[in-house]
């Protein structure tokens, strides 16, 4: 699904050029479940956004599904984005003045569905992840593990490729944790390809294959 050859990201500071990442070759196969540790300024969440196509500024080949996304032009990397990624994100990222609902159709927004069928998609969804009754709630009416439940749904309604989650246990409860966690793997067990950063053993365990950086570096 993915690969990337001698990826690097960098900047031009006053003493010379800053590199947050140095050569990050490595393949992702479909259905993977793949941790990225390491510790702060280590470079994760910028590679997390590199492969997400938000950040467009860095050098080197990045494949998805065979799209050279080294080669797109803005607009393009933009729509491969939509089509394909979901994020989820340490800090929730909903829409304060949005109902739970209306945060959950935001992604289907994006794409060519009648309205009927985006109601019936947001409907399913709710179901499925047991927040019918937070519905027509805001985010300021529910604990830190619901918004991350709600923006984990968010981030699955339209059935992407690919899964990014970026610290997404690190603001809620162990408990409330090792939910969201359990949740990841059963989305994985159903097909969906995962990479999180975290920074907990016990929710970096529950991957395939960990990816060690280290100053923007793969250490191992």
């Amino acid at each position: 699904m993915i690969k990337l050859k001698n990826l690097e990201k960098s900047y031009r500071l006053a003493g010379g050029q800053y590199f947050v990442l140095r050569r990050i070759t490595f393949d992702v196969k479909e259905g993977e479940f793949i941790t990225i540790m390491g510790p702060s300024g280590a470079g994760k969440s910028t590679l997390l956004a590199i492969l997400g196509m938000l950040d467009g500024e860095w050098t080197g080949e990045y494949y998805f599904t065979d799209r050279p996304v080294h080669r797109l032009n803005p607009k393009k990397r933009i729509k491969l984005n939509k089509q394909n990624v979901g994020f989820v994100f340490q800090q929730y990222h909903l829409l304060d003045n949005l109902t739970v609902a209306e945060n959950l159709d935001i992604p289907l927004s994006n794409r060519d569905i009648q309205s009927s069928e985006r109601k019936a998609l947001v409907a399913d969804t709710l179901d499925r992840f047991q927040i019918v009754g937070k519905k027509d709630l805001y985010p300021s009416q529910l604990s830190g593990g619901q918004q991350q439940l709600v923006a984990v749904a968010r981030a699955v309604i339209s059935k992407p490729k690919l899964i990014l989650a970026d610290e997404p246990t690190g603001s809620i409860h162990s408990s409330q944790g090792k939910e969201i966690t359990d949740l990841f793997k059963k989305l994985n067990d159903e097909g969906t390809t995962i990479i999180q950063v975290t920074h907990n053993e016990n929710w970096a365990a529950y991957a395939n294959r960990i990816i060690k950086l280290r100053d923007g570096w793969i250490e191992e």
